[in-house]
């Protein structure tokens, strides 16, 4: 998953760049609104985290931004434990979920991915295509019921592959789900995660559209 992290307490930022990227996430993180902005404008996010309280603004504002340009990006609000009507107010403004502080940061990771899952349209939480299963959120993968070693990033390509078997990923649409907002780009990561890829699943597994990008086969 890519997800944006809006959140202005620089130590609680920091563990949440940690947990989630533990949890297998490329985690892009703000504190201001202004930068939130900057950054759902120029990249896709699979899932926003987002704090109500901010420098220059509040939160509620840039998701009424947000659902008012009819952006779908999921997102969680980070809340006060007590705070009912921020609560309502934040869910009524087009939030998907919410979460009060303090929190857990398994509990965290465990909502991301269920709002993530359901921004892309699935109900179960593994994805599948043929003899391949992931399971998200223990970042494990089977081949036809065996086991297969997969690094971070290999499991981020293979992941937004399977999302949409049969749909064409183009090689910059894989290059966001593996680098943050301002990373530099190596040139040919991609390429090596498909080559290593296709010696742990098949080769047939992911096909190459010439000029496009790449695919898994879709529904027969």
């Amino acid at each position: 998953m890519r997800i944006l992290v809006v959140e202005d307490d620089p130590v609680l930022l920091n563990g949440l760049k940690v947990g989630l990227g533990l949890s297998g996430a490329t985690v892009d993180e703000v504190s201001t609104c202004a930068d939130a902005r900057a950054a759902l404008a120029s990249s896709r996010f699979d899932a926003v985290v987002l704090d109500l309280m901010l420098p220059d603004g509040s939160g509620l504002d840039l998701l009424a931004a947000l659902r008012a340009r009819d952006d779908a990006t999921p997102v969680l609000l980070l809340t006060a434990l007590d705070d009912t009507g921020d609560r309502v107010r934040g869910l009524d403004a087009g939030a998907d979920d919410y979460l009060g502080k303090p929190f857990d940061l398994d509990e965290l990771a465990a909502r991301v991915r269920a709002i993530a899952r359901r921004g892309h349209g699935r109900a179960g939480p593994t994805l599948k295509a043929g003899g391949l299963e992931l399971d998200p959120a223990t970042l494990s993968a089977t081949l036809d019921g065996h086991a297969v070693t997969l690094s971070r990033r290999e499991f981020a390509v293979l992941s937004a592959l399977m999302e949409r078997p049969g749909i064409i990923r183009s090689k910059a649409e894989i290059e966001e789900r593996l680098y943050g907002w301002q990373e530099e780009v190596e040139s040919n990561t991609v390429e090596v995660h498909i080559h290593n890829l296709r010696s742990k699943v098949g080769r047939g597994v992911i096909e190459t559209v010439r000029g496009l990008g790449y695919r898994l086969p879709g529904p027969q």
